[in-house]
């Protein structure tokens, strides 16, 4: 029998108050020598070769002036440099930072000024362009790195070559190696491991500080709730200014000594999932809505004699999935029947995606619908939500596959108190908790209470079994003119379900009634499009075809009947642009930007209310 969460807080405290980033490095360098460590395409790093070249990059970092509790920002895509890179700024205790590539100018400055970051590693020609024009406002900038060295601009003695900075660090560990190996050893669970911007949906983005024991802790305590094998494999696709990846991709691999393939397009990620077969596999929610629309289009292109026996799967473990994730015990015929559908049907469908290894499959960072889940479920993914923000170290609630109720976030991870205000607004306290925030001045600014309790800005509810429930940000709830309170991402998750949505917004704070703007999903649409023999030319060209605005009708009547009067949509629209980190209607983690969006559709908005 498996412990309780409460039984395995001590194991987790005592083993996270030794570990620290090099340290890992270095068991892992010792005792899986020649194992893989990194695979990006056709390139693989042991883990004695990661280590070899960290060691090189971290004394170029130092010979460069970077120095402990200094901060370095990286702008690159998952990539092994960026490991590299990040692990050797570490060892030298500074902290490292990654900026998402979909910043816009005026974010680089921000984040450069507020950071005072000493070194900046940029990619290629697309980051320097970008970064070019706030460089002169840097006056604690001292280098720029520079991945692609023909990136780099000519007479700018600021500007050097990774490959420069290795080769440099590498002379100088060859003829000294104690400087590196005495100075990694200074470093202890406590110290600063990286920080992270905030994604800034209700105003500027906040560094996030986080330490070593912060980053090990999450990844013992994630480990000792669903354990993942020693040196199996995983899959690393989102940014690593992501929460989720920096603790999945760079802290837990080490931590598990897994086999990071990197992925450096996230288009790319099912054909390396057919690859590297991972056991478990994080998305943010906008994945699984795309693996459930791809499954639908599957189903939806089989010959009948084919698809019948699918549905039959479908549907006996999409019962046992809901049976399971309300708590209600399955019964023995439909457990045999279930066990009949994987075997014969499901997991060959299964292993065709290189899925069929998975044995936890989590998503977070937004709501996801529960229609989602429920159809992946009847699949055999167990697709599971969690909830946690850069502030808690990623996971603080955690659904695992033997306990689970779908619609709920879980339960808290070992070690993790939560309590809700009157209000309903969560409260956590515990090892995950981030150091601080950074201050201008380089200062680290707790963000706890005197009892050490952290104030999220989420609601949410707790049911008798301890099940978490988010309802919504605190920031984001609608009020309507009535003073009915709506929680708009409730909504918007039951819109974006239908493989025909991209993106959805909810409407109405200190307004009559709730309405909602639709973007269509640029890669779903056109092919939902064609399937209806539609013109499939562009967007815009969809937003006006009679049989998509009919399709979106029936679906707003159908989610209206499972909505309180006061939340039902009574008027939406369809807009032609696909919304994105790059046009700045999304934060970089795809967070609806509520602001942005609401001053640039105005004049549409508007005439939702007229005559109301």
């Amino acid at each position: 029998m498996r412990p309780s969460f409460a039984d395995l807080e001590a194991q987790c405290h005592s083993l996270a108050s030794k570990l620290t980033l090099p340290l890992l490095l270095k068991r892992n360098a010792d005792e899986y020598a020649d194992a893989p460590a990194l695979t990006a395409g056709d390139t693989t790093l042991t883990w004695t070769r990661l280590r070899e070249r960290t060691a090189a990059l971290s004394r170029g970092l130092g010979s460069l002036g970077l120095r402990r509790g200094e901060r370095m920002m990286i702008m690159m895509s998952s990539r092994p440099e960026h490991w590299l890179i990040d692990y050797a700024a570490v060892h030298l205790g500074a902290i490292s930072c990654t900026a998402y590539q979909t910043l816009s100018v005026e974010q680089i400055g921000y984040v450069a000024k507020q950071s005072q970051a000493r070194i900046v590693v940029l990619e290629g020609a697309i980051e320097v362009a970008r970064w070019q024009p706030v460089l002169e406002s840097l006056d604690a900038l001292r280098h720029v790195i520079v991945v692609d060295a023909s990136a780099s601009p000519s007479g700018d003695a600021r500007f050097i070559s990774f490959a420069e900075v290795e080769a440099k660090g590498r002379a100088l560990h060859q003829e000294d190696a104690s400087v590196f190996e005495d100075g990694w050893k200074r470093i202890r669970p406590e110290d600063p491991i990286a920080m992270m911007y905030t994604s800034g949906t209700t105003g500027d983005p906040k560094g996030v500080v986080l330490s070593h024991r912060n980053a090990f802790y999450e990844a013992i305590a994630v480990d000792a709730v669903v354990p993942t094998p020693m040196r199996s494999t995983s899959i690393a696709y989102l940014p690593l200014a992501h929460i989720a990846e920096r603790e999945l991709g760079l802290y837990r691999s080490l931590y598990k000594a897994l086999h990071v393939y990197v992925c450096s397009d996230p288009a790319g990620v099912m054909p390396l999932l057919a690859k590297a077969r991972p056991p478990a596999f994080f998305g943010v929610p906008r994945v699984w809505e795309k693996l459930a629309a791809g499954l639908k289009a599957k189903l939806d292109a089989m010959e009948p004699e084919r698809r019948t026996p699918v549905l039959a799967a479908h549907a006996a473990l999409q019962e046992v999935f809901r049976m399971e994730g309300s708590g209600r015990e399955v019964p023995p015929e439909l457990t045999r029947k279930a066990a009949e559908a994987e075997a014969q049907v499901l997991k060959p469908l299964r292993a065709a995606l290189g899925l069929d290894a998975l044995t936890w499959a989590s998503s977070g960072s937004a709501p996801i619908p529960v229609e989602v889940l429920e159809f992946l479920g009847g699949f055999g993914f167990k697709v599971l939500e969690v909830w946690g923000m850069s502030e808690t170290t990623g996971c603080a609630t955690i659904n695992t596959p033997e306990d689970f109720r779908v619609g709920s976030v879980g339960r808290p991870i070992p070690g993790l108190q939560l309590r809700l205000a009157a209000d309903g607004e969560i409260f956590v306290r515990g090892p995950v908790l981030f150091m601080g925030y950074l201050s201008a001045d380089g200062q680290i600014v707790s963000a706890v209470d005197a009892d050490g309790w952290l104030a999220t800005g989420d609601i949410g509810s707790v049911d008798a079994e301890g099940y978490l429930t988010i309802t919504d940000r605190k920031k984001e709830l609608l009020i309507t003119s009535s003073g009915k309170n709506i929680a708009p991402s409730k909504i918007e998750g039951m819109l974006r379900a239908h493989p025909l949505v991209g993106q959805a917004i909810a409407i109405g704070d200190n307004l009559p009634y709730v309405t909602a703007l639709i973007s269509l999903d640029a890669d779903a649409a056109p092919v939902w499009a064609k399937a209806h023999k539609l013109d499939a030319s562009s967007l815009e060209a969809l937003t006006h075809a009679p049989a998509i605005r009919a399709e979106l009708e029936a679906l707003v009547a159908s989610i209206n009947v499972r909505l309180s009067r006061a939340e039902q949509v009574k008027r939406f629209d369809v807009v032609a642009e696909n919304w994105s980190p790059v046009t700045g209607e999304l934060t970089p983690s795809l967070k609806l930007k509520r602001r942005v969006i609401l001053q640039q559709y105005a004049a549409r908005i508007s005439a939702f209310y007229e005559g109301a």
